[in-house]
This record gives C-alpha cells, sequence and structure tokens, in this order.
C-alpha cells in the first residue's frame, strides 16, 4: 500500500496547473457538495496496480501517481483541497484486488479510483464498483468491456480500446503483406482475446489472403514463453503479432532474435514503453510496428518537449530512483495530470456523479503523455478513450511515425 500523489504538465498544461493549484473562485456554501472521500480540505483517490508478482513492473504507475500529487500537494492542492492517494498492491490477481478495493471503498472511502490496471483484475471488481455508484476511471486497460455506459456507466477505459489498435494492425498487414502467414502468441486471458477476435476479423473481411497459420498462448504464471517461440519460429510464419504484457513481451522479443527469427513483428501499444524494449534489448526491437499514441522519455526526439521537460522534472526531485527512459511512468504521470484536471473541473461539487460528468466530458483534452494531434474522446454516450492513433516502426532507438495519425 502506499499513498500521497502530485501533478503538473508542460506548455499546453500550464494554465491548468495553475487553475488547480490557485484558490477556486467564491463558492457559496450551499454550491459546495461533498460524498465520502472529500470534504474543504481534502480528496481521497484509490488505485490498486501490482506493486508485487508478474506484473511488478508496473507497480511504477503507482508512485508516479503518489509522487504527482505530492507535488500538487506542495502547491497548494486542487481548489484548496490536498489530495490523498492510495495505490495498494494488488500483485495482478482477482482476488487480491478484490480485497484491495473493497478496502478502498469500505475502510478508506476514497472518492472513486483511477489507474487501476489490468482485465482481468478489474473485471472482478467492475459489478461492485458499479452497484457502489464509485468511478473506475482512466483504467490500464484497454478491453471493449469498458465501453459500456449504458450498463456500466462508472467504469471507463484510459488505454486506446484494443479492438481499435487490432483492427489498425491488421489492416497495416493486409496493405503491407497482403498474403502473410502470421503466428501468433496471446496471453490467456480477456486481454489476449479482446486483439486476437478483430485482428483475424479483418484479415477475413480481407478475403482470407493474409492468414493465421500457428497461435500460442501463455499464462502470466509461466517462467518463460521460449517453448511457444520456437514454435511459432518454426510453423512458418513471416509475421508475428505479440499480445503480450510485460516481462513476456521482452522475453518474446529477445527470444525471436536468438532464434534468428526474422518476421513483421506487431507489438500492443501497451506493451511498447521503453523499459519493456530496454530489457529486450533495444537492437531486439528494431523494425517492430506498433499502434503509438504517446510520446516518449528518454530520447532525444522530446527531451525539449514541455511535457516531458515538466516530467523529468518531477522525477529528479521526488523519484530519483526511477530511471529517465521509464515510459510506463510517463504514462502515470498523463493520467494523474488528467485526473487532476478532472477534479479541477469538479471545483466544489466534489460528489461522486459530478467526478463522473467531468471524466465523460473530457473530449478534447489533451494529456501531456499524447502525441500531437491526439486527444480524449470521451463522451457520455461513448466511453472510447481516443479514436485517433499512428501507426510507427521502432528504428532501434525510437519510434517513427507512417504519416498522419488514423481514425476509425
Amino acid at each position: 500500500m502506499k499513498k500521497h500523489t502530485r501533478r503538473e504538465f508542460g506548455a499546453t498544461a500550464l494554465s491548468v496547473i495553475a487553475a488547480s493549484v490557485l484558490p477556486a473562485p467564491f463558492v457559496w456554501a450551499a454550491d459546495k457538495k461533498y460524498d465520502p472521500g472529500a470534504s474543504d480540505t481534502e480528496i481521497k483517490l484509490g488505485q490498486t496496480v501490482p506493486h508485487s508478482g508478474p506484473g511488478s513492473l508496473y507497480g511504477v504507475l503507482g508512485r508516479v501517481g503518489e509522487a504527482y500529487f505530492q507535488m500538487l500537494n506542495d502547491k497548494g492542492g486542487i481548489n484548496g483541497r490536498k489530495v490523498k492517494f492510495l495505490t495498494m498492491d494488488d500483485a495482478y490477481s482477482a482476488p487480491k484486488c478484490v480485497e484491495a478495493t473493497r478496502r478502498l471503498v469500505e475502510q478508506e472511502e476514497v472518492l472513486a479510483l483511477y489507474g487501476s490496471l489490468g482485465t482481468a483484475p478489474q473485471t472482478s471488481v467492475h459489478k461492485y464498483l458499479n452497484s457502489k455508484g464509485v468511478p473506475q476511471l482512466l483504467l490500464n486497460t484497454g478491453a471493449s468491456k469498458w465501453n459500456d455506459p449504458k450498463n456500466f456507466k462508472w467504469t471507463m477505459a484510459g488505454l486506446p480500446l484494443y479492438p481499435t489498435e487490432a483492427r489498425i494492425l491488421a489492416k497495416h498487414v493486409v496493405s503491407v503483406k497482403p498474403n502473410a502467414r502470421i503466428g501468433i502468441l496471446y496471453q490467456n486471458d480477456d486481454f489476449g482475446r479482446d486483439f486476437l477476435g478483430p485482428f483475424k476479423k479483418v484479415l477475413a473481411d480481407a478475403g482470407g489472403k493474409a492468414q493465421v497459420i500457428m497461435e500460442q498462448t501463455y499464462d502470466l504464471t509461466d517462467p518463460t514463453v521460449d517453448s511457444q517461440l520456437i514454435n511459432l519460429s518454426k510453423s512458418g510464419a513471416d509475421v508475428f503479432y505479440n499480445i503480450t504484457t510485460g516481462k513476456a513481451t521482452s522475453q518474446s522479443i529477445r527470444k525471436v532474435a536468438e532464434l534468428g527469427w526474422k518476421p513483421l513483428q506487431l507489438l500492443s501499444a501497451g506493451s511498447t514503453g521503453r523499459s519493456i524494449l530496454s530489457a529486450a534489448g533495444l537492437e531486439n526491437a528494431k523494425d517492430i510496428v506498433a499502434i503509438r499514441y504517446n510520446k516518449e522519455v528518454g530520447v532525444p526526439r522530446y527531451e525539449k518537449d514541455p511535457d516531458v521537460v515538466a516530467f523529468e522534472e518531477l522525477r529528479k526531485k521526488y523519484l530519483p530512483n526511477i530511471d529517465p527512459d521509464n515510459t510506463i511512468a510517463f504514462a502515470g504521470y498523463g493520467q494523474a495530470a488528467t485526473m487532476g484536471e478532472i477534479l479541477r473541473r469538479c471545483g466544489g461539487d466534489l460528489t461522486r456523479a459530478n467526478v463522473l460528468k467531468h471524466a465523460t466530458t473530457l473530449a478534447g483534452f489533451h494529456s501531456p503523455y499524447f502525441l500531437d494531434g491526439i486527444n480524449y474522446s470521451y463522451t457520455p454516450d461513448d466511453y472510447t478513450p481516443m479514436k485517433t492513433l499512428y501507426v510507427s516502426i521502432f528504428n532501434g532507438k525510437d519510434w517513427d511515425l507512417s504519416g498522419e495519425p488514423m481514425t476509425e
């Protein structure tokens, strides 16, 4: 379990920061409305992420959230209120996620949760949080199930929806290798299947000349994915669709290189973080194709970008033990800034319903983590986080964007 929090933007967001930390305009006492987790002096937020276990690489999301809100608090908080942020370890385990989430809601009485991670863990608390009317915002998962405002209005994804990514990647394959023979490694859960089905449907709709010739699965508890990669490399596939996360991504990229297999490699956006690629060996990741919507840290291209500079200032002051090229940390920074913006817009009405209202009307808001031309697209009737994405190719050091962003 962790605490605290912090926030800040770059150029496009400097005015937002100023508005957040300056005193709010005078609000009549009668206009102040609070639900559990909010008061005249405090806003309490929660989150569950894997600080331990197979997904511990993503625990940095929570540490960055702590730092961001601590920074904000040092500057006066949001509309004069300090943020208390509780990021709890669920070890990427559904039972532990249920336990931690119930504690946050029933004991800590948080106003909202944001930035929690993982399709399977978050599915385990999906109905519970909706039954309680507790916002479950900016989830670090792009499962299609989160876009269901009619039945689960309190839950919203924070990543590009996986089917959107999958369809764009499939269209790319059809355009560059129309007769592709495709081998797939996918995580054996909802995450993996959400990428798999839409991808295969695009191939079928295109006439079926590009075909999947082998599928392999892995579980998060598997120590390695070596045997699956060996099977795929022997299949005759000339395209490798890599639907993995965390250490499995690093292992698979490295193993492909060790095997001397040279397919066109496709990777999900959530697994393109600098720390993941560095663990695989940047030279081994060269020519990988992925959907991109975010800037990188630790690369020359963005070193003078105002948002990246602001993140680096935060990292140096509050998180010196985090590597400067940790893009997962930068993603956490962008989400914390977005959550801070939602709260700022709430003013003195810090009810869960008002938090949801401002989260679902974020269309047009540009996170400091996003590339130019990409904004949130949430509306009350469509929780798709973003509809505009880039296809990009890793050149061994950085991602080269291919043309204009694509809107589906």
